[in-house]
Parts: structure tokens; sequence; C-alpha cells
């Protein structure tokens, strides 16, 4: 069975904005801003969209994802399953990486083996008992224990690293963010892909330029790209409003009028695959941040159900997201999986919260500080503002914690885990159920050697969710699949395991002569934009 494509849902399709293809006609550059810089330019340090999306315009993987997602050829140019447990991937031949070395099966095997090692963020896009080997220069074997009918879904984001560059850098170990480790690969790139970083000042200043030995047909028309992080919203907003840069996200909601006003400039908005959500620490038993001493609060279901209860999701959609988000019941976008409907958010109720405290022992609440980013999501700090106004209503007294993204995911994530309660956004790699309660649900593994539940910061944990993971990566029936599917939602959901609130709506801002195409994942790919 040789595969060429996978399509998204027709749903995922209708939510990307696509630009005309646009014919290179002249120099031109690109000035683009964000609210935050990339982490680290090593390719395995940080899974998170941003880093991954700045780096797949340098680097790439095995497998493209188009603009509706759908997936297409990478650097490999074809596959087939030889038996259930059996793929072998055909690669692209005459492909370069930026310093002129040959790319081969060498350099996947290589990669394969550095993304599980120790200091990977990206350690799920491999299962530990994959193995990965060479049949020839270009034909690469992935034999698994079980079956695994997703295996390539998130090999987007799984960027191929030169062997011979790394090794001759001393760049043979991914370095995490989180750990605050750094090598060579974390200041410098050797991609394959579209673009190269010729300057490079952390927070202030990037500058790409085309791969002019790109294998890819052109598809943009740029001499040069300017990335710029600005953190200001009203700074962000005030550059693309004056041209100082072309392109930027994402716009505060508040002001897009004021963008879609303004000669030359507009908004592109639409839906995204990211879920917001909150956490509370499950696993220690005493809360690191919290007056309460010698007993975990959020061990006792009926303090978790509390905080749900306690937060208007309503208020939030239409004061802080000026309606640019979907209340959501489940950890997932509904466009991400055929049953979401089944589900029900639970109705606001401040009285029955403030009743579930004073059964659990806290009729006067307690109190407990609250980790959030202030430059990752969209109005991220002033929904965590919201939810401690909300709190206060029930008898919570919450300490806010806003924090740049770098110190808080150093802070959050694994291996610190260093919070109590905390908001994070996930949009699944592979887009689906099974990245969702591999990486966020089930039971934490505290050696991190496989990335089971590397990002369950809270460590919630229940065996038969753990089991139905497990089940649902091997299962080949999409009913079955979906059913098991189901079946783990409803136990995290009636367990109050975490409180999803929304996924959050896209928005874009960029100048009219701008033509790009915008994903649902929320990545920016230069090689789609043309500037006329």
């Amino acid at each position: 069975m040789r595969i060429k494509q996978v399509a998204m849902a027709a749903a995922i399709a209708l939510t990307i904005g696509v630009a005309g293809a646009g014919t290179p006609t002249k120099a031109e550059t690109l000035k683009w801003a964000f609210q935050g810089d990339a982490q680290s330019l090593d390719p395995y340090s940080l899974n998170e969209t941003f880093t991954l999306g700045f780096l797949g315009n340098v680097y790439e993987g095995l497998i493209q994802r188009g603009p509706n997602l759908e997936i297409s050829p990478g650097l490999a140019e074809s596959w087939e399953l030889l038996s259930p447990t059996h793929w072998r991937f055909h690669l692209r031949k005459g492909v370069k990486f930026h310093n002129g070395n040959d790319f081969n099966a060498d350099d996947v095997v290589f990669s394969a083996e550095r993304v599980r090692k120790d200091g990977s963020d990206m350690k799920t896009r491999l299962t530990p008992d994959t193995k990965v080997v060479k049949v020839d220069d270009y034909t690469v074997d992935f034999v698994t224990e079980q079956p695994n009918p997703i295996i390539y879904y998130e090999w987007s984001t799984w960027y191929i690293m030169d062997k011979e560059w790394s090794e001759a850098n001393n760049a043979t170990e991914p370095t995490s963010v989180t750990e605050g480790k750094e090598n060579y690969a974390a200041f410098n790139t050797n991609g394959t892909g579209a673009f190269k970083i010729t300057s490079r000042e952390t927070d202030v200043k990037t500058i790409f330029v085309p791969n002019e030995d790109w294998w890819d047909e052109r598809r943009h028309n740029l001499t040069e790209v300017i990335f710029t992080p600005i953190s200001s919203d009203a700074t962000r907003v005030a550059a693309l409003l004056s041209g100082e840069v072309d392109m930027m996200y994402p716009v505060p909601v508040q002001d897009m009028d004021r963008i879609n006003s303004n000669a030359g400039t507009s908004v592109l908005a639409g839906p995204e695959l990211r879920t917001i959500f909150l956490g509370m620490d499950q696993f220690r038993d005493e809360l690191l941040y919290s007056n309460v001493k010698g007993k975990n609060p959020f061990k006792d279901v009926r303090v978790r159900e509390a905080f749900f209860r306690a937060i208007d999701i309503e208020a939030i959609k239409q004061k802080v997201m000026r309606n640019l988000a979907t209340p959501s019941a489940i950890m997932v976008s509904p466009f991400l999986f055929s049953r979401s409907d089944e589900f029900e958010r639970p109705a606001h109720d401040p009285a029955r919260a403030k009743a579930l405290l004073a059964e659990a022992g806290y009729p006067d609440g307690f109190e407990v500080t609250m980790d959030c980013p202030n430059n990752r999501y969209v109005n991220d700090e002033r929904i965590c503002q919201a939810v401690v106004s909300m709190l206060a209503k029930v008898g919570v007294k919450v300490d806010l914690l806003a924090q740049p993204k770098a110190q808080y995911f150093a802070k959050t994530l694994g291996p610190k885990y260093d919070t109590s309660f905390y908001l994070l956004g996930w949009t699944p790699g592979s887009f689906d159920s099974w990245n969702v309660l591999y990486n966020l649900i089930i039971c934490r593994d505290e050696t991190g050697s496989d990335g089971r539940g590397k990002f369950n910061n809270g460590g919630y944990c229940n065996a038969r969710v753990d089991e139905l993971t497990d089940m649902i990566l091997s299962e080949t029936d999409p009913t079955k699949r979906d059913a098991m599917i189901h079946e783990a939602y409803k136990i995290v959901q009636d367990e109050w395991g975490m409180i999803p609130l929304h996924q959050q709506g896209l928005a874009w801002g960029k100048a009219d002569n701008i033509d790009l195409a915008q994903r649902a994942d929320n990545q920016f790919m230069l090689y789609y934009v043309t500037k006329n």
C-alpha cells in the first residue's frame, strides 16, 4: 500500500486563508514580527508551535504539511507499508544541506537517535521501541512492535539534521531550553529547507535569506526576511500600521477593527486548532505554592470541580477574547475528533463551586499561585487575570505570576514542573487525539525516558486512560478507535482532571500587498509568501 497523500477534514480546509501563488519578479524584503522569539535554534529543544514553525523554514521533515494541513512528501518522496508493523520510506535524492553536505539515510538514522536522547523535547515523534534501519543510502525502514497507523503524522516537525555537521560541531546531544543547556546547534543552523539564517541576535533580530539550492518548487519571491520579536501588543500594532513591518501576529482582538480600517492593512482571521486550558498539580502531597500545608487540595475531586465551575467561559469569550474563541468541553479541537459534539461543557455555577469547596474542607477558600505566560497565546495574561477574578468570587485567592514564555516554560515544564496551577496551550502535532492524550493527559513518566506525559505538568493520572492511549495508537478500525478516544476524554471530564477553556482564534495582521497562507496550526511558512 503506497501512500502519497493524506488530506485533512474538509472542515479544517475551510479555516485556512490562502493567497495567490504569485510569480517572483523582483527583490523583495519581508519584515515580520511575533510577540516572542524562538527559544533555540536546536530543532529538538522545545515542542512549541512558534519555535517549530520558525525552524520549519530552515529545517525539513520526511513529510510536509500543506496550506490545508494535508500531508505531502518532504525529504521522503514516497513511503509504503510492507506489513502492519513495517514501514519503508524512500528518500529524495539530490538534496543538500545548507553547507553543501548531501542528505541521505545516515542523516535520518542519526536524527532518529538524537530526537530520542535525553534533552530532547521531541521524543514523542518516535516511540522508544521503533527501530530505524538503513536499507541503502536512500531507503529507511521503520519497524514498530505494534501497528501504528499514524506513525508519520507528526514528522513534518521532526526535522532531519546533518549527521556530519552535528558530529563535527559536537552537537550530537539535543539541548532542552527547560534545562538551560546549550550547544552549537542552539545558535547555528544547517537544514535543507527553503531559507538559511544568516544573522541571529536572540530577542532582537533574525535574518533569513532564500536557499538557492532548495529542492522544492519556488513558492515565494522573497530575497530577504527580517524577523523582529515585539512583545508589546501596542508596539506590534503600531509597527504594522506605520509600515515598519509587513506582517505580524497575533493581533490583539481589540485592535482588529483598527487594522482593518487602516488604509493598506488588514486582518486575516480564522479558528485555530490550539486548545487553551488550565492545569492543577495533582501529583505532590503538598502544593509548592499555597497556604494549605500538609496536603494538596487539588487531590480532592471536589476542589477541581469547584475551580472548573467558578470559571465563566462565556465572559472570557466575550470580554477578553472579543468572541475570537470557541469554548471547549474537552482537550481537543472539534475539528480533530468526530465525536466532540457528544460532550457538553459543565455549567458555570459559582454557588455550586463555593459549596464544593466547603464540602472539601475549605469554606473560606485557600491561596494558590498561578503561573501564566504573558507573550505566548492570544491575551494569555488577560485570560489569567479573568480567572483570578472569577476564583476570588468563590473565596480562592490566586497570586498571579505572569512571565515571558522563556521563563515560564523553564519553570513549569519538565523536568522541574515547578507549578501548582497554570495555563497552557496545545496544538496536537499529529492533528489527532492520541497526541493530546500521550503528551498532556496520561500518567507522567518521572524518569523522562520516553516522553510519556511530558507536558502533563499537573501530574494527572488514571490507569485506564493510560491503557486506552496505548490501544488508540495501534488501533486501525476508526470506529473502535473513536470509541476509545471518547472513553478517555469522558474519564478526564468526570474526574475534572483539567480545565479546557477554548480554542483561540487566529488573527494575523498584514500589509495588503502581502499574500500568504494562514494555516490552522498557526505556523507561518515563509515559502508561501509573495510580496506584490
